[in-house]
């Protein structure tokens, strides 16, 4: 069976209840005690892992505190690690300021996730089928020529996939070429796909990043709480969400992404394991925490009690 293989941050998500942002120079009390969680790339992993997929988590991780954290959460949930643990240093810490509103501001604190090599990454051994997932947050320096190194050097037959994030579009143009001419399945928001294409219409943006890829990639585009596009083949599809009260979005996308990628990776078509996505996406956003992410029984029972919408052909 294939594997999810990260390359990317894992991270502690330090995560604040706040009434609202303070302006500059001023102060806000928070919402009851702040709550640590394995956050980055950990979430992703424990998605798929969550679905029944087998994922590894190739990218660095500290001594300390936050590296021990990171690690108990990925034995837990039978999430490999291939590296060893960086001495003399800690896992860095992400801070989520979240809003009555479930909108969420951060402030990222680096450590030892950005000690990676070719090398170390080398020892995630990607083989045929196999899904290696790659962070546009990686794509900056220490981590990006490592990272770039480690992509050179992957047979043909192993699956990448690019989560840009919001800072993919403001690299170089020299470097979006190469990462997305490597690519092979590209997932991400819509205001992301936006940002790459110049494309408002999200239903456009699809056929468009398509044609940034290398033949017979496949691109998948969240739209919120809508639901996905699904673009494959030269075929685009719209998978409907369930709209849910949110709590907490920190974490749906990469929950989305984690639920997608598992289920292909237990050999589930692209339309349905999307459709599944969503649905596991509208469970994390009624769950606190960035590690909730739902097993595969829970998504059943949601689909179960929530007949999914037809499916929309583009």
């Amino acid at each position: 069976m294939p594997r999810v293989l990260h390359t990317a941050q894992a991270l502690v998500d330090v995560m604040i209840e706040v009434p609202s942002l303070p302006q500059t120079g001023n102060n806000v009390n928070a919402v009851g005690i702040p709550q640590s969680y394995a956050g980055g790339a950990v979430t992703i992993s424990l998605a798929a892992a969550r679905v029944g997929a087998h994922a590894v988590h190739g990218g660095a991780h500290g001594e300390g505190p936050n590296g021990d954290l990171i690690r108990k959460v990925l034995r837990e949930n039978g999430i490999g690690i291939s590296s060893p643990a960086i001495e003399g240093k800690d896992t860095g810490s992400c801070y989520v300021f979240v809003e009555p509103s479930a909108e969420r501001t951060f402030v990222t604190c680096y450590g030892a996730e950005r000690d990676i090599t070719a090398e170390s990454l080398a020892f995630l051994a990607p083989r045929e089928g196999d899904l290696v997932c790659v962070s546009g947050y990686s794509l900056f320096e220490p981590t990006r020529d490592p990272l770039l190194a480690f992509l050179d050097s992957l047979d043909s037959d192993v699956r990448m996939v690019l989560d840009p994030g919001a800072p993919f579009a403001s690299f170089p143009r020299a470097l979006r070429k190469q990462v997305l001419a490597r690519t092979d399945v590209w997932t991400s928001n819509a205001d992301e796909a936006r940002e790459i294409t110049g494309i408002d219409d999200v239903r456009g943006t699809l056929p468009a990043l398509g044609r940034l890829l290398g033949k017979g990639a496949v691109v998948i585009v969240r739209d919120g709480s809508d639901g996905c596009y699904l673009f494959e083949r030269g075929h685009l599809d719209y998978v409907p969400g369930y709209p849910q009260k949110a709590i907490d979005t920190n974490g749906a996308g990469d929950t989305h992404t984690g639920i997608l990628l598992g289920e292909r990776a237990l050999g589930t078509p692209w339309l349905e394991a999307a459709r599944r996505a969503n649905a596991g996406a509208a469970l994390k956003v009624t769950r606190k925490g960035p590690t909730t992410a739902p097993t595969r029984e829970e998504i059943d029972d949601f689909l179960a009690s929530n007949p999914a919408t037809s499916l929309d052909a583009g």
